[in-house]
């Protein structure tokens, strides 16, 4: 019987697919960088409501689409795999079992790997629907099961590539081209599916509209108002400590050190890195309890948390550019960045800290600015910490 063009992938399965890639790509390429957390999180979850799609779909999709119509066993799957070592190549309309075990390893691992995203979102950044419910330390913990579910899904990719270019060649079929086009060329009588354009359409629709709630802050954007995608706790503020400390520097917010450093620091005011700061008693007494109140140890952000658990509990820094933590945040950048003269200390993190001010320091709320020839754009107050 002479072969015919079989409609069998829809369109929502197609778009389905294709923005999948996409969105576990563009996770993948920033996953490395606070700086592009929001991309990392859009792209997350997008690759998380795709994949709630294909289970709706999987049920009450199209005929090829169904899980019930490619749900193999393992007879089923050794079977084919011993085929394609010999005679007798078998052939699928839809998925062959083995591509079927693959695809719903790649789902179960990309749910895995979107829920402890979630978790890890919720519990180290604080943010998303699980804020507040998951601690530091338990996000410390998914993010370890995070980056291996992540490798494997990669491992998988892989396998799965392989197996499609694979059996294109064994086939003579370009599956590639079938995902993109929807027809595969069948030899005798075949199912055909409906093509579902409206579906695939409000699909490409809906993440469009989610790429500009996530990302239209940008647009709007000025620089006295940057767009913050992450806003994080509103930390205590103390009228006293912005006016005394803010007076030489940035009033760095107590959470960036633990209690004892501050205890430390106002004890030692006399010499308060060469310098005598001359307060009153009563002055001290009010700066010291606002800084033991919202130190460290408090926990209230994750530059707080990262501070807390990386300074050992004999050492009392005072410096926060001497600490382990903010050492390997900022390893990457060059001299050549710090002598910026929009920059010129290392102490002037609100040149790059959209929300140093407000003492959060939420990732993706930092960004190197260019170069400047204006000696005058430097807005370091003082080199104190």
């Amino acid at each position: 019987m002479a072969a015919r063009k079989v409609m069998v992938w829809d369109l929502p399965v197609r778009i389905f697919h294709w923005l999948l890639v996409m969105s576990f790509v563009m996770a993948w390429l920033s996953h490395e960088s606070s700086r592009y957390l929001d991309v990392h999180v859009f792209a997350g979850y997008s690759f998380f409501g795709l994949l709630l799609f294909r289970l709706l779909w999987g049920v009450f999709g199209t005929h090829y689409a169904r899980f019930a119509e490619f749900a193999y066993g393992p007879k089923e799957v050794f079977v084919y795999l011993k085929s394609l070592l010999g005679k007798g190549l078998q052939s699928y309309v839809g998925h062959n079992p083995a591509g079927a075990w693959a695809i719903f390893l790649l789902i179960g691992f990309g749910l895995v790997l979107s829920v402890s995203g979630l978790m890890v979102l919720g519990g180290e950044e604080q943010q998303g629907p699980l804020a507040g419910v998951v601690s530091f330390d338990q996000g410390a913990l998914w993010m370890e099961v995070h980056e291996s579910v992540a490798l494997l899904l990669l491992a998988l990719v892989c396998v799965h590539v392989l197996g499609v270019f694979s059996e294109s060649i064994m086939h003579k079929q370009n599956l590639v081209g079938a995902m993109f086009r929807g027809t595969k060329w069948v030899a005798g009588e075949s199912a055909t599916v409906p093509v579902h354009h409206l579906l695939g359409i409000a699909i490409v629709v809906a993440l469009i509209a989610w790429g500009a709630v996530s990302f239209g802050g940008y647009l709007t954007a000025t620089a006295d108002k940057p767009y913050l995608p992450f806003k994080g706790p509103q930390l205590a503020m103390n009228d006293t400590w912005q006016e005394e400390c803010g007076a030489c520097h940035l009033a760095f917010h107590p959470n960036l050190l633990p209690a004892r450093s501050w205890q430390r620091m106002f004890a030692e005011q006399d010499q308060h890195f060469d310098e005598d700061l001359m307060l009153d008693e009563d002055v001290v007494t009010e700066l010291t309890a606002y800084a033991i109140a919202n130190a460290a140890e408090q926990q209230k952000t994750e530059a707080a948390w990262e501070m807390q658990r990386t300074i050992s509990k004999d050492q009392s820094p005072l410096r926060i550019t001497e600490t382990a933590y903010w050492r390997d945040q900022h390893h990457e950048i060059q001299d050549s960045v710090w002598a910026q003269n929009n920059i010129k200390s290392k102490s002037n993190c609100n040149a790059c800290h959209m929300d140093a001010d407000l003492g959060t320091f939420e990732d993706a709320a930092m960004k190197i600015p260019k170069p400047s020839t204006n000696p005058t754009t430097n807005s370091s107050k003082g080199e104190m910490q």
